[in-house]
């Protein structure tokens, strides 16, 4: 194993722990909100808006990333072809997720404000 791989190895895995602190942080609900849906939200929109579904999601995604950046760490000193197949699984398993659960938030939202509504 060169210096170079060594070196590379290392840079993932501290961007995978980097992954994992912002994913434990969201999942403790501290810091800031990394999710689009705040972001993009306006003032008004954010004082209404219900953070917990939005920071479990950013966390839940930033711990699959700091997953599927370990593999690749441990992908580029093993050079074990079988963790490619992982790689890719931990990937479309992360954009999956990420829209199924945005998907899922919005339901949530729409049938929140649909029975508010009624109960008026």
């Amino acid at each position: 194993m060169g210096t170079g791989i060594l070196i590379t190895a290392i840079a993932v895995f501290l961007l995978a722990g980097g992954l994992f602190f912002l994913g434990g942080r969201q999942l403790l609900e501290r810091g800031y909100l990394f999710n689009n849906a705040w972001i993009y939200a306006s003032a008004k929109e954010r004082e209404a808006m219900n953070k917990k579904p939005y920071y479990r999601q950013s966390g839940i995604v930033f711990c699959l990333l700091g997953l599927l950046f370990t593999v690749i760490g441990l992908y580029a000193i093993l050079q074990d072809s079988r963790l490619l197949w992982l790689e890719a699984a931990l990937a479309a398993g992360a954009v999956a997720y990420a829209v199924v659960s945005s998907i899922r938030i919005e339901k949530s939202k729409t049938n929140h404000t649909e029975s508010s509504r009624r109960a008026e």
